[in-house]
């Protein structure tokens, strides 16, 4: 079925990482908020911490992500389209440099892309800090390196209020594009930074006092009446609906939720919930036992090694997910969640601690990163979300690593000459470093809700 949507939306992108992309974005966010106007945020690429900022900015659960690795172009229109169906306006941030894609040698999947194929208007932000006139070069370099950049205005970023003016006056007279403002240096509103990128929006101090700094600066620096006529200049959203396959009944889906486990694509969320899960989510950290009456058990990414003493001390849940597992319970473990089920797993000091057991594996800190970026892993053989030979697309981003990465699945890096084996896919197990965005392949997500309804059923005609 074909939809229509009028949706104003803007996206803000930069010409590389650490140009203030989040900052700007999530100033701007909180500044229309203000307003009382209805945000809806999404965040190109694969990255699960900046939506967090997103969400805290404009007080929602609604931030997605918008990936042309992971989906195609309907979809990726589709989840804007729907997640953004109440709101007033859309506000998209990029991921890396605008033009940056696949294999770090192609233009698809990148932000650019994303723009290209949702016709929406792009404003660059240049982080100004050590420079001047080459602004300019930068800024007409990345306005004629595509014919189509759909670049329609700059903001600044980390620029002295003096010097505004005349760096305005130059850009527009020698890109011909509009500035819509800037931002100055504000070191008391910096996002901290980890290994995996930003720290959490729940872990950053004083988070809300931030962001209403922000909304200030640019209720007072940034146009924000002229990013809204951008805005309102992007085309209707035009997008297919498939039909998703649906539970005849909901079956309850344990979701692992804390600071160790908080990394989650909420469209992986939303659609297991449209497919027939009831969602409940649990801590390792906190709780000492699963919820009632589950059927599945779904553990995601995030920081388990920062809070390995903590997860290891809490003995009675590390035997409970063992106990569920060995039983029968479907389970997803993505790369926090995969270390979580190891036999130990080193903390940031590399000191071992003992984990739930349910592979015979440990885990251990490295100094670099062990694999990142996109990857399409194939099936070696069927297993709980595919059958042999079928295909899921993946992300990988981690520093630890494993002694035992399974072998059950082939990751191939996209436009490379590079694979490797790894995941555990046997039986009721899924469990493997690769991040999964289920709304690529829906039919994997029902087939793991299909097997959580299974089995328990199975347990209620024991029970009887």
């Amino acid at each position: 079925m074909s939809r229509l949507q009028p949706l104003p939306r803007i996206l803000f992108a930069a010409p590389s990482s650490a140009s203030g992309k989040t900052t700007v974005t999530c100033a701007v966010l909180r500044a229309l908020a203000r307003r009382g106007l209805k945000v809806a945020s999404f965040k190109c690429g694969p990255d699960y911490i900046d939506p967090m900022f997103h969400r805290k900015s404009v007080g929602t659960a609604v931030s997605s992500n918008l990936d042309l690795f992971f989906s195609d172009s309907n979809t990726v229109k589709r989840l804007m389209g729907e997640q953004a169906r109440n709101a007033d306006l859309a506000v998209l941030e990029g991921v890396m440099g605008y033009y940056d894609g696949l294999a770090g040698k192609s233009v698809e999947a990148s932000t650019y892309a994303v723009a290209e194929a949702t016709q929406t208007p792009a404003v660059l932000v240049v982080n100004c800090r050590g420079q001047s006139v080459s602004i300019a070069a930068l800024v007409k370099g990345f306005l004629e390196f595509r014919k189509d950049s759909r670049i329609s205005a700059v903001v600044f970023n980390r620029l002295s209020p003096m010097l505004y003016p005349e760096l305005k006056a130059l850009v527009e007279q020698e890109c011909g594009v509009a500035v819509a403002g800037f931002l100055p240096p504000m070191t008391d509103c910096t996002l901290e930074s980890r290994h995996l990128g930003l720290v959490t929006a729940d872990e950053t101090e004083d988070i809300q006092r931030k962001l209403d700094l922000l909304a200030a600066q640019a209720e007072k620096t940034i146009d924000l009446d002229l990013l809204l006529k951008l805005a309102d200049s992007a085309p209707a959203l035009e997008y297919e609906k498939p039909r998703i396959p649906q539970l005849s009944e909901p079956v309850r889906i344990a979701v692992a939720d804390d600071r160790a486990f908080c990394f989650y694509y909420q469209d992986t969320l939303r659609l297991l919930e449209e497919e027939g899960a009831e969602l409940v989510t649990f801590s390792p950290l906190r709780d000492s036992a699963l919820p009632e009456q589950i059927g599945g058990l779904y553990l995601g990414g995030g920081y388990p090694e920062l809070y390995a003493r903590q997860l290891s001390e809490n003995a009675a849940m590390r035997g409970a997910v063992k106990h569920a597992i060995e039983q029968g319970m479907p389970t997803i473990a993505e790369c926090g969640g995969f270390l979580y089920l190891h036999r130990t797993l080193q903390d940031v000091d590399g000191i071992p601690f003992p984990m739930a057991g349910v592979l015979p594996a440990d885990a251990f800190k490295t100094e670099k990163l062990s694999r990142f970026g996109y990857v399409t892993l194939t099936a070696a053989r069927d297993n709980l979300l595919c059958l042999a030979g079928e295909f899921l697309p993946a992300h990988e981003f981690h520093y630890w690593d494993s002694n035992n990465c399974g072998n059950d699945f082939t990751a191939q890096k996209p436009l490379r000459n590079t694979s490797w084996k790894c995941v555990h896919a046997k039986g009721n197990l899924w469990a493997g470093f690769p991040h999964l965005y289920l709304p690529a392949v829906p039919k994997a997500a029902y087939r793991f809700l299909k097997a959580a309804e299974t089995y328990r059923k199975d347990l209620q005609n024991d029970a009887e």
